[in-house]
């Protein structure tokens, strides 16, 4: 597969390019290429991401962090039977326990929430640092609920990190697993005040906060930007009627003036009690 010309392959982690002191220089170099566009485009375009994984999977497989590129390509893919394969080949060469959270998460994609649970309750979780511990308190909820259990979903996210005052990367997912769980079990006021929680702590956009709080409160969003446009038909001052374009934010902005203002990035903002 093609690799952009600004790849160098140096973008990618000191501790992978040790473990490609291993291999040949040259081919060290079009392993670290193939495992930067994974990283690249494993958001954005995991279908890329898991070609460019196979690619250096090819090249490298007796190397733990290519088996664990992979398996996080094939994770981002929904292929959990084959990401669970390359995790566990990837623990096996590394000894360590960072992937059990992620193993676990695996299971359940497979329908086997009752290993996730199993999961959570090993050895290997002690083991885990305090991001690893939250993560795997996650997919121990996700279980739960897999299996109809929400009030202990619920108290399965009740812990010091839900509860802690300070923002830390797994704040805003944590929060907002609560808040869905309260949902679930019609808990609404409860799960309103953490969604709003979650959102506080959401710095990077990682969770739809916003818009389950929109949601819940009964205000749509229409995106006043859109650029798709439609047909309208427009009577001109002979009497003729002819078709013009128009965009669809057009219409919508027509449709709501007067009812209607804009939030900070130019949506209309429309209260569905009022209609």
């Amino acid at each position: 597969m093609p690799i952009p010309e600004d790849v160098t392959g140096d973008e990618i982690d000191k501790d992978v390019r040790q473990e490609l002191q291993s291999l040949p220089k040259t081919l060290a170099e079009d392993v670290a290429k193939n495992l930067v566009m994974v990283a690249r485009l494993i958001d954005e375009d995991p279908e890329g991401a898991y070609g460019y994984s196979k690619v250096a999977l090819r090249l490298a497989s007796r190397v733990a962090a290519v088996r664990e590129a992979a398996g996080f390509a094939a994770y981002a893919n929904q292929k959990y039977s084959e990401a669970l394969a390359e995790f566990r080949a990837a623990r096996r060469m590394s000894g360590g326990v960072e992937l059990w959270p992620v193993m676990a998460d695996c299971e359940r994609g497979l329908g086997r929430p009752e290993k996730a649970l199993d999961m959570a309750g090993a050895p290997e979780v002690n083991k885990l640092d305090k991001a690893g511990q939250v993560e795997m308190r996650l997919v121990a909820a996700g279980a739960r609920r897999d299996l109809g259990q929400l009030d202990a979903a619920i108290v399965t996210l009740q812990s010091p990190e839900l509860a802690a005052g300070s923002v830390q990367p797994w704040t805003a997912r944590l929060r907002y697993a609560y808040a869905d769980a309260l949902l679930a079990a019609g808990r609404e006021g409860e799960a309103r005040e953490w969604f709003a929680k979650a959102l506080e702590a959401d710095r990077d956009g990682s969770t739809d906060a916003s818009d389950r709080l929109a949601e819940m409160d009964g205000v749509d969003f229409v995106d006043a930007l859109d650029e798709d446009e439609v047909e309208v038909e427009v009577e001109t001052g002979s009497g003729e009627t002819v078709v013009e374009q128009a965009t669809e934010a057009e219409e919508a902005e027509d449709s709501v003036e007067g009812q209607a203002g804009r939030d900070e990035a130019g949506h209309v903002v429309v209260d569905r009690d009022e209609d």
